[in-house]
């Protein structure tokens, strides 16, 4: 048996992407609006213009307390601009936008770990099949941000001692992929929208546009599943899963989007994004083909074995209780124990204008459905 499985991986976004960096974007500090697009700005060349134009004038220093928007016309707003990082198509008339996670030359790429995580929940969603697991609240931690580790332990990791070194995925290894240019951004309205068809605030992000293709490497170490590893106490166990990648990940993206259908189609004015589940759904692919959702925006479900979990209500219940009720405090806001959890969707929501300058926002499609082909290298 060879040492390892190299996949030649292609991830083309179907949907809007974000995948956050953790930062905001604040208006007339980072962005400025014009001409129907979005400009990000370049501080430190706007405050050096700034200072050189102050020179030895008194007066001209109050340009340096200006937020580093204002001193810029719109007309020094162009593509090539030394006062422009970037531009996106679109305008907004939000003061916040979350950042898209780029390189530090403002290209945005697709990180290892987002589709890493997203694939471990894929095979830890099959695992708990495979092994027959229930959900029990006697096996929580009690800290919450270790809530989950006897499961994970149970999942992936040996028997023996239970060590975080003996965890499945030390196997799968997952490569940034190659940046893209700064024009695949695209600025997006998205919009939590609830079961009663009603959308809570607008949430303005810096998305990866439909049709963009990432291309990165999946290497799976079978070396550490080998009579070798055994000799030197390294033995992995779940190459099975590992092996299975492309037929897990379409088994477990059918389920999802079975789920998310099913939801949206029970939501007054969801019926297009109910019925673009459906078809994907319909889709028929290739070998070593699957869809997936990763990002931001696929909410708790796209990051928990959800339908598994959703079987004991009582497991549901006391997990989504308050910590000060003993329980974990999944649940935000108001809630009446036995309503249904999760009680929102984020999704991307088209703007359209009535005669009478009314606008009217519809629920479009869920965001960060990606394509993912897999090339094995022989």
């Amino acid at each position: 048996m060879a040492d390892y499985r190299l996949y030649q991986v292609k991830v083309s976004v179907l949907t809007p992407l974000h995948i956050g960096s953790g930062d905001v974007l604040l208006r007339d500090y980072d962005f400025k609006t014009a001409g129907q697009r979005t400009w990000v700005l370049n501080q430190d060349a706007i405050l050096a213009d700034a200072y050189d134009r102050a020179g030895g004038d008194m007066s001209d220093w109050n340009r340096l307390a200006l937020l580093p928007g204002q001193p810029v016309c719109d007309d020094e707003l162009y593509e090539g601009s030394p006062f422009v990082r970037y531009a996106l198509a679109g305008v907004t008339s939000i003061d916040q936008v979350r950042e898209q996670l780029k390189d530090v030359y403002d290209r945005p790429y697709l990180p290892g770990s987002s589709l890493k995580g997203a694939l471990r929940t894929a095979l830890g969603w099959k695992r708990w099949q495979m092994l027959g697991l229930k959900p029990d609240v006697r096996n929580l931690n009690r800290r919450r941000e270790f809530a989950a580790q006897w499961y994970e332990q149970e999942l992936f990791s040996e028997h023996s001692g239970k060590s975080p070194n003996k965890d499945t995925f030390r196997a799968l290894q997952v490569a940034d992929s190659a940046p893209v240019a700064a024009e695949r951004l695209m600025l997006v309205n998205a919009r939590v929208l609830n079961r009663g068809g009603t959308l809570g605030s607008p949430i303005e992000l810096e998305a990866i546009r439909p049709d963009t293709v990432f291309e990165t490497e999946i290497k799976i170490d079978l070396a550490l599943f080998s009579a070798w590893a055994k000799r030197h106490h390294l033995e992995l166990r779940g190459s099975d899963l590992l092996l299975n990648l492309p037929d897990i990940l379409r088994e477990y993206a059918t389920r999802r989007l079975e789920r998310q259908a099913a939801w949206f189609s029970q939501v007054s004015g969801a019926e297009k994004t109910a019925q673009y589940c459906r078809d994907l759904l319909k889709t028929t692919l290739p070998p070593n083909a699957s869809f997936l959702q990763i990002g931001w925006g696929g909410g708790w479900e796209s990051k928990t074995f959800a339908d598994p979990l959703q079987t004991d209500r009582n497991f549901m219940e006391s997990i989504l209780r308050s910590p000060r009720e003993g329980g974990y405090g999944l649940a935000r806001g108001t809630r009446r124990p036995g309503d249904p959890f999760p009680k929102s969707r984020r999704v991307l929501v088209q703007v359209q204008r009535a005669p009478d300058g009314r606008t009217h926002e519809t629920p479009l499609y869920p965001l960060g459905w990606v394509l993912v082909e897999m090339k094995e290298e022989k």
